[in-house]
């Protein structure tokens, strides 16, 4: 079933949740539910596609991936593609070292032909990782998939079916929600309705999209520059789109993530995001870089690494200018997300209490989470506060500047208002927990008080729309 996953209380299954936590979402979720999953269909089963459609080769990246998540991504993509359009999977090992991803996955993928398994000798980190598998693959078409997916009913000819129109096109499926803590398939569902035209995206959400093998070569791949992961989906869809090519949404094709409540292994090395955004920023944005570095400004002298080979990619496919891109492609962004910073509502520390805070409060210099920004998103100057649901605990994401799980108000009455849960964030002291829960202005745990605020931007911020 579609539907959320009840379990009976009781210590043997307390044991077992304490156990299967490791992926940060409920392994024993994962392994309660068969792997044949029911999932919601969409309306698109008027939609017509091409007889003859080309192959492809999926490509599964994982490190460390839980073995019943691993197994339902790849039960789903046989289960739910015409067989004759899967020429291969193929999953790529990023030198994970549990034991279920040795001996026991080999075994268990040999009963299924179409499934190979490539490794890395050291850890490679997502990016190289995917170029691995595309440069192994043999199919027509490439699509990448992350680990702990479900693909749904009919994913893939309408896929595959735009790049049989247009070989340049890269296309997205639309992505729905599974939650993390009991795997349900119900938080954008209502999305189904709305209507079913492909539509044009500047920069795609993710790392789910289905390309042209070819065309994706003579793109030159990804950037192997780029470290582990972060940034790549700028530098793919600034480079289609400057370079000849486009970009799709494809609603009829939707596919199930799972997203963590956090990344559940280190990043060897302490490499950081900010490098792979310079990088994409030096190689593509021309003159508009120096809007990432005003509101960034440490990655203005943030060694980026060589960029030769990138540069001159670019200059031998005759890409377009980033000014194009904007002006072309991207050019309702700005209405929505000036490129310059507008004046914060409210900023700096953050308080429950004069002695309670979102992190360590400061003293003589700021170790908590400094200069917090009320806007559109709350945000502070590398994450922004993000939100699934009511009773959901607030975690720092990247920000994504689609609103949504990252949209929030500041009301009079200080609370931070999530408008897409209809809840406020809380805070008990004694779990040191900040989650969202039913509004209640008299609780003075739901009373947040910024070190500044600006009354005149505050009022707008309140008043602007959802």
């Amino acid at each position: 079933v579609a539907n959320n996953v009840v379990l009976a209380k009781g210590p043997q299954i307390r044991k077992q949740y304490i156990i299967q936590i490791r992926g940060r979402f409920m392994w024993l979720y994962s392994f309660v539910i068969f792997l044949y999953f029911i999932l919601p269909v969409c309306s698109c089963k008027l939609k017509l596609y091409a007889e003859q459609l080309p192959n492809t080769s999926v490509i599964i990246p994982f490190h460390n991936e839980g073995w019943s998540s691993l197994l339902r991504t790849v039960h789903s993509v046989l289960n739910r593609s015409p067989p004759q359009l899967i020429a291969e999977i193929i999953l790529v090992d990023d030198f994970s070292d549990k034991e279920h991803l040795k001996v026991a996955l080999e075994e268990y993928m040999k009963r299924m032909p179409k499934v190979r398994i490539l490794r890395t000798k050291k850890r490679e980190g997502l990016i190289r990782t995917r170029l691995l598998g595309a440069a192994s693959a043999k199919g027509e078409v490439i699509t990448f998939l992350d680990s702990h997916c479900e693909a749904n009913v009919n994913w893939l000819p309408p896929l595959l079916d735009r790049i049989a129109q247009n070989r340049k096109t890269i296309v997205c499926p639309m992505i729905d929600v599974i939650d993390h803590d009991n795997f349900g398939y119900d938080t954008y569902v209502k999305r189904c309705q709305r209507e079913v035209k492909r539509c044009l995206s500047p920069v795609m959400a993710g790392g789910l999209f289905a390309v042209d093998r070819k065309w994706f070569w003579e793109l030159g791949g990804y950037d192997t520059g780029l470290e582990i992961w972060g940034g790549e989906q700028y530098e793919i869809s600034f480079k289609v789109w400057m370079c000849g090519g486009r970009m799709e949404d494809i609603p009829c094709s939707r596919v199930g993530h799972i997203y963590r409540k956090y990344v559940p292994y280190k990043v060897p090395g302490g490499i950081s995001l900010a490098k792979n955004l310079k990088r994409v920023a030096e190689v593509w944005m021309d003159e508009y870089a120096e809007y990432v570095y005003q509101r960034r400004p440490e990655y203005r002298h943030l060694s980026a690494g060589n960029m030769t080979a990138q540069k001159d990619l670019r200059n031998r496919l005759n890409c377009k200018s980033f000014k194009w891109f904007m002006s072309k492609v991207a050019w309702d962004l700005p209405k929505h997300y000036p490129m310059v910073e507008p004046p914060a509502a409210a900023w700096g520390e953050v308080r429950v209490t004069p002695r309670r805070c979102f992190d360590t409060c400061a003293t003589e210099e700021r170790n908590g989470v400094e200069d917090i920004r009320v806007g559109d998103p709350v945000h502070t100057r590398k994450v922004c506060f993000d939100a699934v649901s009511h009773n959901s605990p607030v975690t720092l994401y990247d920000c994504h500047g689609m609103k949504g799980n990252q949209l929030w108000r500041y009301r009079e009455v200080t609370s931070l208002y999530h408008p897409v849960s209809n809840s406020c964030i809380d805070s008990s002291p004694s779990e040191r927990r900040v989650f969202m829960n039913t509004c209640d202005p008299s609780s003075l745990s739901q009373q947040w008080m910024f070190e500044k605020t600006n009354a005149t931007v505050l009022e707008r911020f309140n008043r602007g729309p959802n």
